[in-house]
């Protein structure tokens, strides 16, 4: 599975993002489309961005019950999308039925890939808002294996992390990794961050940048940026 960055398209609605990718000509970087504009502009958004040739990774992040999960990722499938998450916690009887739902007719499939841990949450926040008292690195690891247990690709899970997902699950399991900003950037509300020469050095397979390209005054030349320094 080769490197790639993926920009996060946090935009409130068609015009400004489909402003944003004409910007970069004949280049087509892989995209996510995440729930502002999902919810803005509905399923109709991924397919005109599809239709222009881009890869999309649909964060949604799903967690419901078994059955509904399994519904919701049936409808999502027919977008043609390449990626798609659940969030870990739902269970692994969740993931497992989100796998089956997203199963086409042809027997192909988008990759699937779990939430372990949010790159906002630190382990201060997970103890005292969540009740979790185990160390936030040890739960991370438990869902990034329940995942694998489920049958899933991968995980979205801090760069920090991914070396060591890639150790207990296999380097075939992805590592997809936001938090990450440049070393002279601002890191705004993100708790867990890397560079993404560090997050290509500890083997993250996907990094997944936002603000640092989207709201940069040359969002190709940071992109430029970013795929020479993660990839190389």
């Amino acid at each position: 599975m080769g490197k790639d960055v993926i920009v996060a398209c946090d935009f409130s609605g068609k015009k400004e993002v489909l402003d944003f990718l004409d910007k970069f000509g004949g280049r087509k970087p892989f995209v996510k489309i995440g729930m502002e504009l999902f919810y803005a502009e509905g399923p109709e958004i991924v397919r005109e961005i599809k239709a222009r040739g881009h890869k999309i990774f649909l964060d949604l992040k799903l967690h419901d019950i078994p059955n509904t999960v399994k519904k919701a990722m049936a409808v999502l499938s027919g977008l043609d999308i390449d990626m798609c998450n659940v969030h870990a916690a739902g269970t692994i009887s969740m993931m497992e039925a989100a796998l089956e739902g997203l199963k086409r007719p042809d027997g192909t499939r988008p990759l699937l890939i779990a939430v372990t841990q949010l790159t906002s949450t630190s382990e201060e926040r997970m103890r005292e808002d969540l009740l979790i008292d185990k160390p936030i690195d040890e739960v991370v690891m438990h869902y990034a294996l329940n995942a694998k247990k489920a049958g899933l690709d991968g995980v979205v899970c801090s760069p920090l992390e991914a070396e060591k997902v890639h150790r207990i699950c296999s380097d075939s399991f992805l590592t997809v990794t936001p938090g990450v900003r440049f070393a002279d950037g601002n890191k705004g509300d993100q708790v867990r961050v890397m560079t993404p020469e560090q997050a290509k050095a500890i083997g993250s397979d996907y990094i997944v940048v936002g603000r640092p390209i989207t709201a940069a005054e040359d969002p190709v030349a940071s992109y430029n940026r970013c795929v020479d320094e993660f990839v190389g």
